[in-house]
């Protein structure tokens, strides 16, 4: 059972944000910062990658942990509320991530995947793992 009101649970699920995360925003600038320009969000990429190196064919996407099943078998043990709705929700977060995965690898894609802790906290071997794959494409 919900603690929120059908109202209330509505409003803040409104609020959470599918693009210009926090995550997204720190790696696009350090990117920036490098010299290095791309598109955001672009939508003639199957998936809407984050950030798109099209020249490149390489797709980049900004996981948040719980959003897309960071450790999902031991996770999914530990939702309290409303258990069955999340474990179907991020179920099929996960089944999509694989599916967009696998039509871009076979159009020639190179994708990357990044976990926001390793954003936040390791911003640089992130910039280091897209360095590499844009030298070696």
């Amino acid at each position: 059972m919900d603690v929120l009101t059908k109202e209330q649970r509505s409003k803040n699920m409104k609020s959470i944000k599918n693009k210009d995360t926090k995550i997204e925003v720190i790696l696009r600038k350090a990117l920036w910062a490098k010299g290095y320009r791309y598109r955001k969000n672009c939508k003639d990429v199957y998936g809407k990658p984050d950030i798109v190196f099209k020249k490149n064919k390489i797709a980049i996407f900004c996981d948040s942990k719980f959003w897309h099943g960071y450790d999902w078998e031991n996770q999914s043990k530990r939702i309290g509320t409303n258990s069955e709705f999340w474990i179907k929700k991020i179920g099929g977060n996960i089944e999509r991530d694989k599916k967009v995965n696998e039509i871009l690898m076979s159009q020639g894609w190179t994708i990357l995947r990044f976990w926001d802790d390793e954003i936040k906290k390791d911003i640089n071997h992130c910039i280091n793992i897209i360095e590499s794959k844009l030298i070696n494409s």
